[in-house]
């Protein structure tokens, strides 16, 4: 409520259960006959006594009118809350007005289970908010700190809580949320305090942002494991190689070559691909459980190629230029790999790629420090890329497999935590 004081008295206006508190029920019948019709209800009164900005409303009142408003719903809001149900999100309304009020316009707007409310006023302690937090779809009657509590509750319950606000009683509960969204339109200390701020304050542009951050991730997690290939192999072998005291087996120029034709260009050209799958599992987990199989197989050929060279006394260039071939062989595979599902725009990019390295290698090959190799070489090159794609398929589902198990480890520990 707030209030405003002439010579003539004080005068309140606000939420009729917080003004006329122990009247409230005198006039209970004809206030919610109002809330059921989705109008927000206000009362208007005069105070028996003063107020300032520390006082609370300890006199009587006297009603002078009820205030009432409506609720104006966007013309799109059920398209936009439709295709959220779609995608599994919960939604919850917070509000501070009358639950009913709240409920009837939830309903209104094509919010599934919108009857399900709560008067948050009834939820003393923070076990009680915590339980009706998973149980309610609508809160009506909510302080700003009950707000953040209830934000708090979902996040431990193990939801990712996304918040749009545009008040300053949001605040608390949007810095709890993990996004945070504000409208322009609102007041400039909960623009602040958000991640996200929509400029022309409609909701409706929620699910182009989704789109947007999803094909953001996607791509860059793709990439991510693109690249992680290439370092872990590289640290993994530079270890190897001096704890082995053996000769590193590839130039600055080979690795370039590969880099382009299996990282560089394809990675460049899969970020600007649209891709709107939803985000499964954590970035990190994800990027290195991708990139693990590969790197791997990498670090095996190659090493199984040194040993041939010294057993099968392989000169120095026959070693690189099939290390090269393999190392490229290989970074081909995760490409496919993490390509799927293959469509006509990934088919030609791998294609593409794969004829790129092939005129390189045999039209550039002096430039990329490549020779012709040996008969046994030759032989070499041809086993150890059977044995790559079959150790690369046993590490991609071992590692598939870890996942799934660490997946339902994940599960059942919240399934347990939660009851």
């Amino acid at each position: 409520y707030s209030s405003v004081t002439f010579q003539e008295g004080t005068f309140i206006l606000g939420a009729p259960e917080f003004v006329l508190r122990d009247q409230y029920e005198i006039y209970k019948e004809n206030i919610e006959k109002y809330s059921k019709m989705g109008y927000r209800v206000l009362v208007y009164a005069q105070y028996n006594g003063t107020l300032d900005n520390n006082s609370i409303l300890d006199s009587t009142v006297k009603p002078i009118a009820l205030i009432i408003l409506t609720n104006a719903i966007r013309k799109n809001a059920k398209q936009t809350f439709n295709y959220f149900n779609k995608q599994g999100v919960n939604i919850k309304v917070i509000s501070g007005d009358n639950p009913i009020t709240v409920s009837h316009v939830a309903t209104e707007a094509g919010i599934v289970d919108s009857n399900n409310y709560v008067d948050a006023s009834t939820l003393q302690t923070n076990e009680e908010i915590e339980k009706a937090a998973n149980l309610y779809t609508v809160f009506g009657r909510v302080t700003p700190d009950q707000k953040e509590k209830i934000i708090c509750a979902l996040k431990k319950q193990g939801h990712t809580v996304a918040m749009t606000g545009d008040g300053v009683n949001d605040i608390l509960a949007m810095k709890k949320a993990d996004c945070s969204i504000a409208m322009a339109s609102g007041s400039d200390a909960a623009a602040h305090a958000s991640q996200l701020v929509l400029l022309d304050s409609d909701f409706s542009h929620m699910p182009s942002v989704v789109l947007e951050g999803r094909r953001i991730v996607n791509n860059i997690q793709r990439s991510a494991s693109l690249f992680l290939v290439k370092n872990i192999f590289s640290v993994v072998m530079s270890l190897i190689t001096i704890f082995f005291m053996v000769t590193y087996p590839l130039e600055p120029s080979h690795i370039s070559l590969i880099s382009m034709f299996t990282i560089g260009i394809p990675g460049y050209f899969l970020a600007l691909e649209v891709n709107h799958a939803r985000i499964e599992n954590k970035f990190l987990p994800t990027v290195f459980i991708k990139a693990m199989p590969a790197a791997f197989t990498n670090v095996f050929v190659v090493s199984v190629l040194i040993v041939c060279r010294e057993v099968f006394g392989l000169s120095a260039q026959d070693t690189s230029t099939a290390a090269t071939l393999l190392l490229s062989l290989v970074g081909f595979m995760i490409l496919i790999d993490i390509s799927k599902p293959l469509n006509r725009y990934r088919k030609f990019i791998i294609i593409g790629n794969v004829i790129g390295l092939l005129i390189c290698s045999f039209f550039f090959g002096n430039l990329f420090s490549l020779d012709k190799m040996s008969k046994v070489c030759t032989v070499m090159f041809f086993t150890l890329s059977f044995s790559a794609e079959s150790f690369f398929r046993l590490l991609t589902r071992l590692t598939s497999n870890f996942q799934s198990i660490r997946l339902k480890l994940k599960w059942k520990k919240h399934f347990f935590n939660r009851f």
